[in-house]
């Protein structure tokens, strides 16, 4: 007995161990690190996700609205038993960050300001606008004026960093021909109607330049959500008055 303890005592103490040891040591850390990062770098993509999907169950309906309209609009008691039980709201108002300049999707929630010709040519210029809102593209149409207006969220100088830019156009994949969009532009509102929608590569910038015989608006987000390996760009005109 005294000699198996001495035996196991001396093998615990031979270098090989302390090596296998600092290696288990090294792996383990490793592979919470590799956790830690899928985490930060999905979190947005998959909360995001996982709200829309609740909305989609519960039937929860935004409003766009403004701050003198806010009384005047009814909100309706949670319906059905999940509903009332979590407390959901079944309707919720969306008043326009900025009458300024800002965009408004009613079907996935967005609500957002612009900021109006940053350079999307400029990594320094436009990561920064991000941290902000949804950036209009500097050389691209304004609304009212029946030109092409590209707009760009959720972008990243590298994919780890994907979470610390907003979530705002995440949802994009799920708008279908025909959902609105509205922009804010000194104070009017400017309705679209999403016609189309594209993954391309993103060394296709001529989508930025494209030229259209009316009022156009293009919509771009990273794709996949949390990636930076393609580009979801969304196409809509603006609706008949």
């Amino acid at each position: 007995m005294k000699k198996t303890i001495y035996h196991i005592k001396n093998k615990l103490s031979t270098p090989e161990y302390f090596k296998v040891l600092a290696l288990r040591t090294i792996g383990n850390f490793l592979i919470l690190f590799s956790v830690f990062m899928i985490a930060k770098t999905f979190y947005l993509p998959v909360r995001e996700e996982i709200k829309y999907f609740i909305d989609t169950k519960l039937h929860k309906e935004y409003i766009l609205t403004d701050v003198n309209n806010i009384n005047n609009i009814k909100t309706q008691q949670p319906k059905g038993l999940l509903a009332k039980t979590l407390n959901f709201k079944q309707v919720e108002l969306l008043i326009p960050q900025d009458p300024q300049f800002s965009i408004v999707v009613p079907k996935i929630g967005a609500n957002a300001k612009i900021l109006p010709n940053i350079d999307a040519a400029d990594e320094k210029v436009y990561l920064e606008a991000l941290n902000k809102g949804v950036a209009h593209t500097l050389g691209t149409a304004f609304p009212g004026e029946g030109g092409h207006i590209f707009l760009f969220a959720h972008s990243t100088d590298y994919f780890w960093n994907v979470g610390a830019y907003n979530a705002i156009f995440y949802l994009l994949n799920k708008l279908v021909e025909n959902d609105q969009i509205n922009i804010f532009y000194e104070g009017q509102r400017y309705v679209y109607r999403v016609i189309g929608k594209v993954i391309v590569d993103p060394s296709q910038v001529e989508y930025i330049t494209r030229k259209t015989d009316k009022e156009f608006v293009t919509l771009q987000t990273c794709w996949p959500p949390g990636t930076t390996l393609k580009r979801l760009l969304v196409f809509a005109v603006r609706a008949k008055e």
